[in-house]
């Protein structure tokens, strides 16, 4: 089963101007650990005069088995973490967008491990407390981006958000695909019908559960660093989607709208035709 992706671009005029620029080297900031807010103490004690928060995970915890076993920190060490941001609530808790280069890290030994650091077999030897600094070295995402930019990072402000609309693929490639789609900074993704797709697979237990659904943008966002959840519409009726809500979420004079789909070719005597339909490249597109 093949499904073309829709693609819309929201620009307004300034940002026709930019041009964008990627990395070419240097280090690309990867596995950020992210917590929800609701993680997050302000209450500790033990935060101090350093430290706005702290956040205690368990000794099973997927972030901590990772801090122990990929990271092999240590008392004292730091990480980058950061507070998952969801766009329809981003105003509902301040805590929510925290981003920091500088979390400090201190394991909390359980049983009979005595030691405060990762066994020989990289295991946990209990519970893990991230701490997080105060400002300066923490701060909100859309404060990092305008104040800590280094040389070859990409000023997320200049790049024009991007939506998604895909045609609902089989739930084992959703749940592929979902993290990679985040992990590429896409912002709003649109799950809608189309010919080919079952009814069934609307009733995946990724719908089914939104913890699954959001584990799984969690994900992407903790390898590309980013720490805002896109937003997921799932549109079951792809007629009424197109003509009820396709103009209002995507209005032709704000929005680049871009088919992905491969180049058709007209066969037959009119030449002009196989040219007009010849797929062109992203670079080629103007922006409103």
């Amino acid at each position: 089963q093949s499904s073309s992706a829709f693609v819309a671009l929201n620009t307004h005029p300034m940002q026709s101007q930019t041009v964008r620029s990627y990395r070419s080297s240097g280090v690309l900031r990867l596995n950020r650990i992210l917590f929800d807010p609701s993680e997050i103490d302000i209450a500790s004690p033990e935060c101090g005069d350093e430290f706005i928060a702290c956040v205690t995970l368990p000794k099973n915890d997927y972030r901590t088995i990772h801090v122990a076993k990929i990271l092999g920190l240590r008392n004292g060490d730091t990480l980058r973490a950061g507070s998952v941001r969801c766009p329809r609530l981003e105003e509902a808790n301040e805590l929510a967008g925290l981003v920091t280069d500088d979390a400090t890290i201190m394991w909390l030994p359980e049983g009979k491990i005595k030691k405060a650091q990762p066994t020989a077999n990289g295991e946990p030897p209990g519970s893990l407390r991230i701490f997080i600094p105060k400002s300066p070295k923490t701060l909100l995402w859309g404060d990092r981006k305008k104040s800590q930019m280094t040389e070859g990072d990409i000023d997320l402000s200049t790049v024009p958000p991007v939506s998604l609309l895909l045609a609902l693929p089989r739930p084992l490639q959703l749940g592929r695909i979902l993290p990679m789609v985040t992990q590429l900074g896409v912002d709003h993704i649109i799950l809608t019908n189309a010919k080919k797709v079952p009814k069934d697979y609307f009733g995946s237990h990724i719908f089914r559960k939104p913890e699954v659904l959001r584990g799984l943008l969690v994900e992407g966002l903790a390898q590309s660093g980013d720490v805002r959840l896109p937003n997921v519409t799932v549109a079951r009726q792809w007629k009424k989607f197109m003509e009820d809500d396709l103009e209002h979420l995507f209005p032709q004079d704000d929005v680049v709208r871009v088919i992905a789909h491969p180049e058709r070719r007209e066969f037959g005597n009119d030449v002009s035709s196989i040219v007009a339909n010849k797929a062109r490249r992203m670079s080629d597109i103007e922006f409103p």
